[in-house]
């Protein structure tokens, strides 16, 4: 035995590598390519005492910055968490339920999660929502296979170049094997907003859908009423990504006609958590929930007449035959969907609005002084909610390690995704005071002027 936590011995290992026919387990891993293996030692210590361990862990803990001033934004907000949240899905019964496949014994996860689809519906005027994906970028690929089910005669994927760049990393990996031609709309170099002209040459009647993002990578919000009619000329299905926060103020998916509404649901509630885990929101109108991924979760009456929650639509291929599963996702991100909801009805409808209205007025003063008072440059003119792009006389990369010096993480540099160097990302919160936003420009003044 070579370690007291690993029960299998050289013998038993032997024995079934001689049952699967192979000599060793390299040769079991002969499929993976040999430039993928790790070839070196890995860098670990020895073994230590728990005692140790805990020492060892806490002061690596110590070296993170306390109350850092977050302006990065690009797919994921420093939003204020009510404390409430964590409280309540801390409670056992939320914290350890699983996929509620016993109605019988879950109807309170059951009717979390029907009130949660409930909200996004009202919060996205759509008219069916399921209960929930991985992320963001995960709903946007299944949204796109969605979308080719529906309309299976036709080959052609349109998306938006400003789209997140991970998003698409996705999109592109899940319909690789899909044997559909993705084609990529450019988005106009003055405003940030899609080139409508470019769409409109690229659509026809071999398009499935075009895929957008309101608002975009660069913070612009588009307009999808000009999107839809575009779409309506040849008959393509609308895709729209949105950040559930800029629906207090800005117009739903369901109210500009997208066939599928998805976004990322970190904002609503769901802290940081250095990178997850996130929720990704999906929606669809009524019609085409027959080709929905996931699982829908619906209210019904028993024979007494007393009201109830079943697991109504499940469509992986563990529950339906395999050729008509339309996901193999196989659950929901239960307890960040019910931080969703917990959030949502802390807010209100007033709640939304304001919180939105608050993250705009913030973006609109920082970006007007940071372009009076310093020579950061407004990269596009299109209108923005609560982020844009801003270009810099230096690397963004090197402007946001000085920042830090002062407590601020001052954006998200654009160069890492194939932007110029330069450009960078800054994104506002309600957690950001009038006080955080004169700060911030005169740090990034003064390490403008060095």
């Amino acid at each position: 035995m070579g370690h007291p936590f690993l029960p299998l011995t050289d013998k038993d290992r032997e024995e079934m590598l001689n049952f699967l026919g192979v000599k060793s387990y390299r040769e079991l891993l002969k499929d993976i390519p040999e430039e993928y293996f790790y070839k070196g030692e890995l860098k670990i210590p020895s073994a230590i005492s728990e005692e140790e361990a805990v020492e060892l862990l806490e002061s690596l803990s110590n070296e993170n910055l306390h109350n850092l001033k977050i302006f990065a934004g690009a797919g994921a907000y420093d939003h204020y968490v009510p404390k409430v949240i964590p409280f309540i899905i801390s409670r056992s019964e939320f914290y350890t339920a699983y996929t509620p496949y016993q109605a019988e014994v879950s109807q309170g996860t059951l009717q979390a999660i029907f009130e949660y689809q409930s909200a996004i519906c009202e919060l996205t005027k759509m008219e069916v929502t399921n209960a929930s994906m991985y992320d963001g970028a995960t709903a946007l690929a299944e949204a796109i296979l969605m979308a080719l089910r529906l309309k299976p005669e036709r080959k052609k994927v349109l998306y938006a170049e400003s789209i997140h760049p991970n998003y698409l990393a996705v999109v592109k990996t899940y319909v690789n094997l899909e044997g559909v031609s993705l084609v990529e709309v450019k988005y106009d170099q003055k405003t940030g907003q899609v080139d409508l002209n470019d769409l409109k040459s690229k659509i026809d009647e071999n398009t499935a859908c075009f895929a957008f993002q309101t608002p975009n990578f660069f913070g612009v919000i588009e307009d999808g009423f000009e999107i839809r009619k575009i779409l309506d000329e040849k008959g393509s299905l609308l895709i729209s990504v949105y950040n559930p926060i800029s629906l207090g103020l800005l117009a739903a998916p369901g109210e500009y006609g997208a066939d599928i509404a998805v976004g990322e649901g970190q904002p609503l509630g769901i802290p940081l958590s250095f990178g997850g885990p996130y929720l990704g929101l999906f929606s669809a109108r009524m019609e085409h929930i027959r080709q929905m991924p996931g699982r829908i979760i619906g209210e019904t009456r028993d024979l007494e007449g007393k009201r109830g929650f079943v697991m109504t639509l499940q469509t992986r291929e563990q529950h339906i035959k395999r050729e008509k599963a339309t996901s193999n996702i196989c659950s929901n991100q239960n307890l960040c969907a019910l931080m969703a909801l917990i959030y949502l009805s802390l807010l209100g409808k007033n709640g939304i609005k304001e919180i939105a209205f608050q993250n705009t007025v913030r973006a609109h003063y920082l970006l007007d002084k940071l372009v009076k008072e310093t020579p950061v440059k407004k990269v596009f003119d299109g209108p923005i909610f609560n982020e844009f792009v801003v270009a810099l006389p230096l690397k963004a990369e090197k402007l946001i390690d000085r920042a830090m010096d002062s407590g601020i993480l001052a954006g998200v540099a654009l160069g890492q995704f194939g932007y110029p160097e330069n450009w960078m990302s800054i994104a506002t919160t309600e957690k950001l005071s009038a006080s955080d936003l004169d700060d911030y420009v005169k740090v990034i003044s003064n390490i403008l002027k060095e």
